[in-house]
């Protein structure tokens, strides 16, 4: 299973195919519903982002307090499609990967082609085993939203499954199309 360096470049996400098991090793940033909400807010508004997005990976989480010793308490994926109406004007930012868990919009499956750009699945239910993946975190961004601030992570060999590529490939898709044709 490969390891991709973040951030991330075109040269990095095209060879990317839904269904592909990769890992990923640098510093990401979490955004959920409320962060993705003042995102968007501040680009309406022309005024400047707390973070720099272009080439960056976003992981739709909440993580939970750390314990004693811990960077982070569990950090699973939370349901991706709630960030949709949100997507497209951070793609256009040229964030290059997307990690949660479940479907995405037509909408934004286009975009994902239209930018270059690549939606992973983290496996939902193994927090705890995410968060041994988890190196450092820091809030860089609104900490009065409590989980829902942007933390900054430092990630080492995360594992995530690509979902849809930069190329229309979706691998729920596939894998529908498969069990319904009994393969």
């Amino acid at each position: 299973m490969p390891t991709l360096p973040l951030p991330l470049t075109d040269a990095d996400i095209l060879p990317l195919r839904a269904g592909d098991s990769i890992r990923i090793s640098g510093v990401l940033y979490t955004a959920r519903d409320a962060a993705h909400k003042r995102l968007v807010e501040l680009l309406e508004r022309g005024e400047p982002l707390p973070v720099e997005l272009s080439g960056q990976a976003l992981y739709y989480v909440g993580p939970a307090p750390a314990k004693a010793g811990h960077a982070i308490g569990p950090a699973g994926p939370t349901t991706s499609g709630r960030m949709d109406s949100y997507t497209i004007p951070i793609l256009r930012l040229g964030v290059k990967f997307l990690i949660g868990k479940g479907y995405r919009s037509e909408e934004v499956k286009a975009a994902l082609v239209e930018h270059r750009a690549v939606y992973a699945a983290a496996v939902g239910g193994a927090a705890a085993l995410l968060a041994r993946h988890i190196r450092s975190s820091r809030v860089v961004a609104w900490p009065e939203l409590g989980i829902e601030a942007i933390h900054e992570l430092t990630v080492e060999d995360f594992p995530v499954i690509v979902i849809n590529d930069c190329h229309g490939g979706d691998a729920y898709a596939d894998g529908r199309r498969a069990w319904e044709e009994g393969g």
